[in-house]
Order: C-alpha cells, then sequence, then structure tokens
C-alpha cells in the first residue's frame, strides 16, 4: 500500500511537472483523506484537482483498502509517513514551513 501511494505521488508530481516541494503538500492531503476512511471527505478534497470518474474510483479503492486494514493499519501508516517526513534527509530538503503543514495535516488524521 505504501508503495502505492509513493508511486502515485511520483506519477502525479511527474505528469503535471511540479516540483517536489509543490506537490509535497498535495499528496498528503489526500493521504489523510484516503486513510480517514470518510468517503465524502476524500471527494471534497479531490474536487480541487478536479479528477476523472476513474480517477476518483482508483482512489475509493485504495480507501477501501485501508478501511480493510483497520485503525492499527492506518496508524501504523501514518506513523510511517510521520517518520519519512521527519526524517533527517527530508528535514533538510523542505522548509521547516512545508514540516509544520505536513505535521498539522498528519496530526488532523491520527484524531
Amino acid at each position: 500500500m505504501k508503495g502505492t501511494l509513493l508511486l502515485l505521488a511520483l506519477l502525479v508530481t511527474g505528469e503535471l511537472g511540479f516540483q517536489t516541494t509543490e506537490a509535497c503538500l498535495p499528496f498528503f492531503k489526500i493521504f489523510s483523506g484516503v486513510a480517514i476512511g470518510n468517503k465524502s471527505l476524500l471527494n471534497t478534497l479531490l474536487s480541487s484537482f478536479h479528477p476523472t470518474a476513474q480517477e476518483r474510483e482508483a482512489f475509493e479503492k485504495i480507501q477501501e483498502c485501508y478501511n480493510e486494514r483497520g485503525l492499527t493499519g492506518k496508524f501504523l501508516d501514518i506513523k510511517v509517513m510521520e517518520a519519512i517526513v521527519f526524517s533527517a534527509e527530508c528535514r533538510q530538503y523542505y522548509t521547516q514551513d512545508i514540516i509544520k503543514k505536513i505535521a498539522t495535516i498528519l496530526s488532523q488524521t491520527t484524531l
């Protein structure tokens, strides 16, 4: 699952011509929408990207996988994402402002 989300983020980053720092916050917003497990919230977050019906369906399928794993699985994935974001490499690459925004998104997801 983590590999799927990472691949998805890389595809979006490359396809839309974003630099990694520009794609970072949108990725974590969508990740939190998927991890929370609420279909309405996910669709609201996705709407700002104007997805096709097939893209919405794909994200909903990913969300279904998260929901099947239960709270323990979601919590572990969020912990992995936190470990990545707060790693020394990531903190050197991203500005403190971006890291604070990502931390806020992840903390809202864990609640």
